[in-house]
């Protein structure tokens, strides 16, 4: 039985941490902050409740997996998890408006056809087709397995399969997602429609790999889940998980450095001046915090950490309103920005403008668990924003003017939405960089293949023999399910070694 000190009570290293304690080893998780879950947290005012992180989970079969393999109770019965169904409804720039069905092609085909005109569902269906095999060729290398010695085979090979297009005399195929856009779907509301997967995750789409297809193919393939109470649910029940196979939590806890011995790690020492020896550590923590805590920074891919992936944050307002939530609203709406090229000009290129007019998506959940009573609602608008990496905190006039456009935008997805506001609460980067130490309040991508490895993550084992990483700023990357998917692979590096070659 090894010791096992765990630095941060985030999604990666809780999935990491329960896994570990199940196969017999004596795991301690060390979190700064007073709570667990990471980004994942909730905020609560007058009977409101609100997921103050990600709203929603895809892939769930990651955290089935989880409960499966830690105890006997299954992930349903410990949350309820419920299909959105439509998908999402997405409100385009010339008003057009689609509401796209859960998990089924078919579907979606048919409503794009009739929303957008005909063709339209079809080339986005034969899309779909070359973004699943752009998925097949990449899903273990990039989610299933730990990140290959010879990484830079997936940093070379592009797996989307682009079609070939002629442009001035000359046959070209995407190599980003903004071509597969413009070239194969040749529509200015599918081209929105595909590069919101990738804005989603603070991603220029005029910079991201054509591999980033399987962000739109996952969630159409495997469906979007909500759980009720929140997602803040699952990180509850992931961390009782974890109390039950006996991780110890200690809260208030501040890493401030690795201990060494014999040129690997041995150990943590905490701000208040104690040390906890351990045989393994795993720093679930951005790469800023793990490089402070380390002689010698983690392994990365050659060039470091690309400027792109970090850059973005996001900006959240929190939304409670007077009247009942009314029937047939999607769960999820998209407004999308009126001017695309500006939108990603002035979060990827100059700094924000006072004019930009964001993407936003609008969360409307119908959840009794959220609200006081029927007679409320309970609303959340997310728009990407660039991370404060850099500029400092955003000044507060810039911050109001942000929201104003986010209100202003969500009113075409609402239209009542101003006059049922009873309050409203703002988080912004800073908040995030608060809770989970990532630099600027960056949010962290999946991994995708191609783009010279600018979206591959570090690698979960590192320069330090007997450190390990997870989380979403390690292999595999972002999201919920990447997140959770991080702690299988250290889990597994660490009880069957560095031979481990993820799940068969």
């Amino acid at each position: 039985m090894a010791r096992i000190a765990v630095i941060g009570a985030g999604m990666g290293a809780m999935a990491a941490a329960a896994r570990l304690a199940v196969a017999g080893h004596r795991v301690a998780v060390y979190e700064r902050t007073d709570t667990y879950g990471g980004a994942v947290r909730r905020f609560e005012r007058d009977g409101f409740r609100f997921d103050s992180g990600p709203g929603l989970l895809t892939l769930p079969a990651v955290y089935r997996d989880l409960f499966l393999k830690t105890g006997k109770e299954p992930l349903e019965a410990c949350v309820e998890l419920v299909q959105v169904d439509p998908s999402s409804r997405h409100v385009f720039a010339d008003g057009t408006q689609v509401s796209l069905p859960n998990a089924s092609r078919a579907g979606v085909v048919a409503a794009l056809d009739e929303a957008l005109g005909a063709a339209a569902g079809q080339r986005w269906g034969d899309f779909l087709v070359r973004a699943r095999e752009a998925w097949d060729r990449t899903r273990r290398p990039l989610l299933e397995e730990p990140l290959w010695p010879n990484w830079s085979v997936l940093a070379e090979r592009e797996p989307y399969p682009a079609v070939p297009h002629k442009r001035l005399l000359r046959t070209r195929r995407a190599t980003t997602l903004a071509e597969v856009a413009a070239w194969e779907l040749r529509d200015p509301r599918l081209a929105a429609l595909l590069e919101s997967h990738a804005l989603a995750y603070g991603l220029d789409p005029r910079a991201v790999p054509a591999s980033a297809a399987v962000l739109p193919y996952m969630e159409h393939a495997f469906g979007t889940w909500y759980v009720r109470g929140g997602i803040r649910e699952l990180a509850r029940a992931v961390h009782e998980r974890c109390v039950a196979r006996k991780v110890e939590f200690v809260f208030g806890a501040e890493v401030t450095g690795l201990l060494e011995k014999d040129g690997r790690a041995a150990g943590v020492e905490l701000a208040d001046g104690s040390v906890a020896e351990a045989d393994f550590v795993v720093a679930g923590t951005a790469p800023a915090v793990v490089d402070r805590l380390v002689r010698e920074s983690v392994v990365r891919p050659a060039g470091g950490v690309p400027a792109q992936r970090g850059a973005a944050s996001r900006l959240t307002v929190l939304m409670a309103l007077r009247g009942p939530r009314p029937e047939g609203v999607a769960h999820r709406t998209v407004v999308h920005a009126p001017d695309r090229e500006g939108e990603l000009e002035a979060l990827f290129g100059t700094p924000l403008g006072t004019d930009t007019r964001p993407t936003v998506t609008v969360l409307r959940p119908d959840d009794p668990k959220l609200v006081p009573d029927s007679a409320h609602e309970a609303i959340t608008l997310t728009s990407v924003v660039p991370a404060q990496t850099g500029r400092g905190r955003p000044e507060q006039p810039d911050v109001d003017r942000g929201v104003e456009h986010m209100i202003a935008a969500a009113g075409r997805a609402v239209p009542d939405l101003r006059e049922r506001l009873l309050w409203h609460e703002v988080r912004t980067p800073a908040e995030i960089a608060e809770e989970t130490g990532a630099e600027g309040g960056s949010v962290p991508a999946p991994a995708l293949a191609a783009g010279a490895g600018g979206l591959l993550h570090p690698s979960n084992s590192t320069g330090t023999p007997g450190l390990f990483t997870v989380g979403g700023w390690s292999h595999p990357g972002g999201g919920l399910a990447h997140a959770g998917m991080s702690g299988a692979l250290v889990a597994g590096l660490i009880v069957e070694g560095p031979e481990f070659r993820g799940s068969q």
